[in-house]
């Protein structure tokens, strides 16, 4: 890993840039629709005037997890703010040792992850250090996956898997819910044979629903995503036994100790990480490093990111533990304009190269980011 040593980083500002940002076309899930995405960026600025920038990915409702922007905001004004501009680093070690002390802070690993992955690039934009070199990613490229949620019909899911193949996303991830899921799962098998697929319910389903989804085992999917409730293990591990595709699970797992029991209960085969569900990048190695020694696969799941939010997870994603195609794809997937430039784009037909990018901030085009923001606040070191 690189480490850059003999420098100490001091962030004198942190600055919380609230926005709207409408999506091309609504996103439909098992927890509901989506049709603005509500967001903010956590701006790290340093004493030498540097900037780091990292996306926070909690939803306005809570229908994903319990976070909200909202909740997020305030746990980042009232404890993660001022946690950062009161601490010097002279490593990036030092780093992931601050961000585990912020684990005496029950919960709130959304607004954890959005400062500590700030913090983190702030010392890459600091000491032009690539982002990718100081995680110790080695990958040049990533391949892409892609999600597509409840459609209205079979004939539109079809249509929409024919464009995304023809993109070349290497898997196909459908959205379900009791009543949408056998039914279009067949569907694009009968049209597409054995493209990879996979199926994600967002917990839509119970013990007593779930004949369902026993019944998907007839197609040969590479995984079903989190089907039970969105915080168990008990019941997915009851569920795992009987079938024979291979469980993943996302909103369970928070941090390697969640990893570490779903694995002992036999709950998942597939780990879904998210950066900003788990804390930040110190938690992301933790998990990509337990996977790797428990041999589970794993990928980099997305939250309807903007370019900043994709251009880390896919720089993550170059880790060697991550083992299946990601969420993570081009940014004009979600919005007509992406907050950075150039945009996040494929290099060849579904794939996404691992940019050497030294933190952020001149990647943002801070004009859109001020057209769509609807909040702007400061915190400095100064007034603590």
């Amino acid at each position: 890993m690189h480490t850059a040593e003999g420098f100490t980083l001091i962030l004198t500002e942190i600055r919380l840039h609230r926005l709207s940002l409408p999506l091309r076309e609504p996103f439909r899930a098992a927890y509901g629709e989506t049709h603005v995405r509500h967001l903010f960026l956590v701006e790290a600025v340093t004493a030498n005037g540097a900037r780091g920038v990292a996306e926070c990915v909690a939803m306005a409702d809570p229908l994903y997890i319990e976070e909200t922007t909202d909740t997020a905001w305030w746990a980042i004004r009232r404890y993660f703010a001022a946690e950062a501009l009161a601490a010097e680093w002279t490593a990036p070690a030092e780093i992931r040792r601050w961000a585990a002390r912020l684990d005496r802070y029950r919960g709130h690993r959304m607004a954890k992850a959005a400062v500590e992955m700030a913090v983190w690039d702030a010392w890459c934009a600091e000491h032009r250090v690539p982002l990718a070199h100081l995680l110790g990613v080695a990958r040049t490229e990533v391949p892409a996956g892609i999600s597509i949620g409840i459609q209205p019909d079979v004939d539109t899911l079809l249509r929409k898997v024919e464009s995304a193949l023809a993109a070349g996303y290497s898997r196909i991830k459908l959205k379900i819910q009791p009543g949408w899921d056998v039914e279009p799962i067949a569907a694009v098998r009968r049209h597409f044979g054995d493209v990879p697929l996979m199926a994600d319910a967002n917990s839509a389903y119970t013990r007593e629903t779930a004949d369902r989804l026993v019944a998907l085992d007839d197609f040969a999917l590479l995984m079903m995503e989190q089907p039970l409730g969105w915080d168990d293990l008990v019941d997915h591990a009851w569920l795992q036994r009987r079938l024979a595709t291979p469980l993943c699970l996302d909103e369970s797992i928070r941090s390697a100790d969640d990893v570490r029991r779903a694995a002992e209960l036999g709950a998942c085969r597939v780990i879904n990480l998210k950066p900003g569900r788990v804390g930040g990048f110190t938690a992301s190695l933790a998990i990509h490093d337990l996977c790797r020694q428990l041999g589970l696969d794993l990928w980099c799941g997305g939250m309807y990111e903007t370019g900043v939010g994709r251009l880390h997870n896919t720089i993550l994603s170059g880790l060697p533990g991550f083992t299946l195609p990601g969420d993570t794809g081009p940014g004009t997937r979600y919005y007509a304009e992406d907050l950075v430039d150039p945009p996040v784009e494929f290099h060849r037909p579904g794939w996404l190269p691992v940019e050497p990018v030294c933190g952020l901030a001149d990647r943002v085009v801070w004009r859109r980011v001020e057209q769509h923001r609807t909040q702007l606040e400061v915190i400095r070191r100064d007034d603590l």
